[in-house]
């Protein structure tokens, strides 16, 4: 068996102590080091997980001497100048969603990539539920889909930083329906018409609601109707989903096996496999990817089409009309081309023949 992946993971918040347990419980890796600018809250962390030998430290300098690949669980925010540091570092990285706040920045986290040689894959934990994957092999015997839809309604109140943001549904969730709709139908986006809306009982300062019909590749529509100020009859936080395909209809609730009836009114029945979820499934793959030099299904390139679908969104319900995603990565890599300053990084931008073909949204 291969020695253990020596994993330093950077960040200690929330979110940092789910990867600290999931770390804990896979075998495949060991924990070497914790990364938090409150050094305190590191190491109140990494006690708490059973990791009090593991050293701590403010910055990826002080650890990263020892490490096979890093965990970039920072916020957003921080994700750009993370995950290119470990890159350039030689260590390839794990990144929480999403990979940046703007396509822009992805685009140069793409290159960082390129130019490193190492693998950046971003967690997407949605592609890693049992119910789900049986869901999606449920929607591959049904043949060609039509239409494909996800209803959202949950009532959180978060506090903090979520409550302020002008397009909170759409920029901190949607992705997860965005990129798993991508995955379930198995084409890429070429348009959205969006309409975002808050209602007026809602606790949020900007839009808690949004109603979005994407158009793909190969003629299927995926629409997307949310909101996070929907007290009552709360869908999962997976969002309840309907597929509509020429050989029948398959649904999913977001929770238990999916339900598919062929055209002849015979039940499909779910195959649920017994494989990691969440973000313990994301670990398994990157895991692999790392050892086996594979490409996993959320790699960087990939990843951007994803992000693209949630700005995209937001632009179309900014202006009133449908956008193209390819605009939306176009504009990015002129905007990165025009704010990247680091000579390496911008060479690689301009090595493109075309931003779409970098991404994978062009053959």
């Amino acid at each position: 068996m291969p020695d253990p992946l020596r994993l330093l993971q950077v960040g200690a918040g929330g979110m940092g102590r789910a990867w600290l347990r999931t770390i804990a419980d896979n075998p495949d890796v060991d924990l070497i080091g914790l990364v938090d600018l409150d050094v305190d809250v590191a190491r109140a962390a990494a006690d708490e997980h059973g990791y009090g030998d593991v050293p701590v430290a403010a910055s990826i300098d002080e650890l990263a001497g020892n490490a096979d690949a890093v965990i970039d669980v920072t916020v957003p925010a921080a994700h750009p100048k993370v995950s290119v540091d470990a890159l350039v570092r030689g260590l390839p990285v794990l990144c929480e969603k999403p990979l940046a706040e703007t396509v822009r920045e992805c685009l140069a986290m793409v290159a960082a990539s390129e130019v490193s040689g190492k693998l950046l894959m971003v967690s997407q934990s949605r592609r890693y539920f049992r119910a789900g994957a049986a869901f999606g092999r449920q929607l591959a015997e049904l043949g060609t889909i039509g239409s494909l839809s996800c209803e959202f309604f949950k009532a959180p109140h978060f506090s903090g930083f979520r409550e302020r943001m002008a397009e909170p549904l759409l920029v901190d969730m949607a992705i997860h329906q965005f990129d798993l709709s991508r995955k379930l139908i198995g084409s890429e986006p070429v348009s959205v018409y969006c309409e975002s809306y808050n209602p007026d009982w809602s606790w949020f300062d900007g839009n808690a609601a949004a109603n979005a019909v994407f158009t793909f590749a190969d003629g299927t529509r995926f629409a997307f109707t949310g909101s996070w100020c929907a007290p009552g009859l709360e869908t999962s936080w997976n969002g309840r989903w309907r597929a509509s395909a020429s050989g029948g209809t398959a649904t999913w609730d977001g929770d238990n096996p999916p339900v598919a009836e062929l055209a002849s009114g015979e039940a499909l029945p779910a195959v649920v496999v017994d494989d990691p979820e969440q973000i313990a499934g994301s670990l398994v793959e990157f895991v692999a990817a790392v050892r086996e030099s594979t490409v996993p299904q959320s790699e960087v390139h990939s990843n951007v089409i994803s992000v693209a679908m949630v700005e995209a969104a937001v632009r179309s319900a900014s202006l009133g009309t449908p956008v193209r995603i390819a605009d939306v990565i176009t504009d990015a890599h002129t905007e990165a081309l025009a704010t990247v300053q680091d000579p390496t990084l911008h060479g690689v931008l301009e090595s493109w023949p075309s931003p779409l073909k970098a991404v994978g949204l062009q053959p």
